[in-house]
């Protein structure tokens, strides 16, 4: 019974953290949305903020897990790479921009740390099989792994840009575009002609 009322905290806490950010969510206010007093709170956790990194440590675990089982699949690598940029649409799109401030612009200094450590171990993980990629030849070897690491970020920012969804009849046909540009550029190629 004891895990159940934690794991109705953690919900609630993700749920409302997710759509409001950090600052604006009380312990009072998670407490009262769980059904659960603030005693029972303080049972589980000694502060807001430990309940805030214990919810980003699944939120990324999840995340690493989802990109894992993309990069194990049968599939040839432009394919990856539009699932991997899919799932993190997908994932930023569950947290609000008061969240993304309260974590990157304005980040409290009790979780700076413990975001910037995550940030480096996800770019980390990015580079690393960037270079695995490049070695098994899936990608040109004379580009900078970092340079495709900002370009596939800047990828998923302007998929994201509501002007230039305007021009595109599905949020996936811009995607494809993008894609496609990112991986064959602009110019006509043998193996590449559409």
């Amino acid at each position: 019974m004891s895990s159940t009322k934690s794991d109705v905290l953690v919900s609630t806490a993700r749920d409302l953290f997710f759509k409001f950010g950090i600052r604006r969510v009380s312990v009072e206010e998670i407490c009262r949305e769980a059904g659960i007093s603030k005693m029972t709170f303080y049972k589980y956790f000694p502060n807001k903020i430990e309940l805030v990194k214990q919810i980003l440590t699944e939120f990324f675990t999840e995340g690493y897990r989802e990109y894992d089982a993309i990069k194990a699949k049968d599939i040839p690598y432009s394919e990856k790479v539009r699932q991997i940029l899919d799932f993190k649409q997908r994932q930023a799109h569950m947290i609000s921009n008061e969240m993304f401030v309260d974590l990157t612009r304005n980040p409290l200094p009790e979780l700076q740390e413990f975001f910037e450590q995550e940030q480096r171990k996800s770019i980390e993980i990015s580079l690393r099989d960037l270079v695995e990629a490049q070695e098994r030849g899936d990608i040109r070897a004379n580009i900078k792994p970092e340079f495709i690491l900002y370009l596939l970020n800047k990828i998923l920012e302007m998929s994201r840009d509501e002007k230039l969804n305007h021009y595109y009849e599905s949020h996936e046909e811009l995607v494809n575009e993008l894609l496609s540009f990112f991986f064959y550029g602009i110019l006509k190629a043998k193996d590449h002609d559409s």
